[in-house]
């Protein structure tokens, strides 16, 4: 409502219309700028997510941390104009369009993943579409991310998890390409698995650090060390394998899930080292630290893009989603259609620091894309392999006779939820 003034106030005709004309000639300025913009704009392919899918990605909202109330947002940008939060949504049933390939058809599907060659009957798994609540999430194109990564490198690094996630891109990019032209070399013990598409001249690899730092737990094979020794400040061994990549796709946070790890100052091979163990927040930190100073003085600002994966979450407990049997992912077959559910295995305080390390590198001008996954993913107690995977030691009598006690409720079966987390990747790689 405009309050007018007394009369003795008032201004003269002349001079409002005057006003009111100068305000028009800027607003119609500003629309004709605007209209010319989304024009030009709308010639790129991939910009056509501003008006396809409501917005550029870059609302984060997500349930963290340090506060009792876990639904708290972090690294929502509150001054941008998004009005949708791609990560914000729910889980539709959708057995047109999904699973966007088929397990046995994939060339190079690992047997972790493999569900269904191992026996799981049910495969309504692989049947859900990740729905946001105010937009639509980009269609996965093969053909249309493969022309983006030509003479290019695209680099997940991390754990298992972030392992599963490169299978499921490889999976969800290889159909698209001649037999003749694609290829894994194999390469007995090596942390570095590169998948290569000759025809884009383009590759897309994963490298094993589960701790992102050194650590006793990198052999990529015998890596499954109970007590786990870090070097928080060293780097360099690992990042000389992923240093010229263009995009790279970090991970880090299962490995940490103890009350306090085991630091080491010095080398491995060094009598002379000192040991000391440091709670899990301080030593998280000091290997954030470490990778996001790396990151500030290699990384070539105008070249690679830099994402971080948020932490996946884990389905041990049924009686975080109501039941009352000591059971945990073994035999559920339906998502939790909770809103806002969110269980034990995500850790909010984790995912706090890991912002707070962002944000300093953004301070200091490297950006670096939180994906988002935590949330989505905890809907999806029944999409793990439960006991459908490959064994890779004998059971034992006890084990046969109680499956769940040897349920893999960890990782995820392929096809499934890492192919959304890869969605959400393509949505921000052709954001930009």
């Amino acid at each position: 409502m405009i309050q007018m003034l007394p009369k003795k106030h008032q201004i003269l005709p002349t001079t409002t219309w005057g006003i009111r004309s100068s305000l028009h000639s800027l607003i119609a300025i500003l629309v004709a700028t605007l209209l010319i913009g989304a024009v030009y704009l709308t010639q790129d392919g991939g910009l056509q997510l501003l008006y396809q899918d409501c917005t550029i990605i870059t609302t984060l909202e997500t349930r963290a941390a340090g506060a009792e109330d876990p639904k708290l947002s972090i690294g929502s940008s509150k001054s941008r104009s998004s009005s949708c939060n791609l990560f914000s949504g729910k889980w539709v049933s959708d057995n047109q369009s999904y699973p966007l390939y088929k397990e046995r058809q994939c060339t190079y599907m690992s047997d972790q993943l493999a569900c269904e060659k191992f026996g799981r009957k049910d495969l309504s798994y692989q049947n859900w579409r990740w729905q946001p609540h105010q937009c639509d999430l980009p269609r996965f194109n093969a053909t249309k991310l493969l022309e983006r990564l030509r003479n290019k490198r695209l680099v997940f690094v991390g754990d298992s998890l972030n392992r599963g996630q490169w299978v499921s891109m490889v999976c969800l990019v290889e159909s698209a390409i001649n037999p003749d032209l694609k290829s894994m070399p194999n390469k007995a013990n090596g942390s570095l698995l590169i998948f290569k598409a000759t025809e884009y001249n383009a590759t897309i690899e994963f490298y094993w650090a589960p701790l992102l730092v050194e650590s006793n737990s990198d052999d990529p094979l015998n890596h499954r060390v109970p007590d786990r020794i870090v070097r928080a400040q060293a780097i360099e061994k690992h990042a000389r394998h992923w240093t010229d990549a263009d995009v790279l796709v970090f991970n880090s946070y299962l490995w940490w899930r103890r009350s306090q790890m085991n630091v080491l100052w010095g080398s491995f091979e060094s009598q002379d080292g000192i040991y000391k163990d440091v709670e899990l927040l301080r030593v998280y930190e000091m290997a954030l630290k470490t990778w996001s100073d790396w990151l500030e003085i290699h990384v070539n600002r105008t070249k690679t893009k830099l994402f971080f994966v948020s932490m996946s979450p884990t389905h041990q407990s049924s009686k975080e989603w109501g039941e009352t049997s000591r059971e945990n992912c073994y035999k559920e077959t339906e998502p939790i259609t909770e809103e806002g559910y969110w269980g034990n295995g995500s850790d909010p305080k984790m995912m706090r620091l890991v912002e707070n390390v962002l944000d300093g590198l953004r301070v200091r001008g490297l950006d670096v894309k939180i994906l988002n996954i935590t949330q989505l993913s905890e809907y999806r107690k029944e999409g793990h392999p439960s006991i459908y995977r490959k064994q890779w030691e004998p059971l034992t009598e006890e084990q046969v006779s109680n499956p769940s006690s040897f349920a893999d409720c960890i990782h995820w079966c392929l096809p499934g939820v890492p192919d959304v987390w890869n969605e959400l990747l393509y949505a921000y790689i052709f954001q930009q």
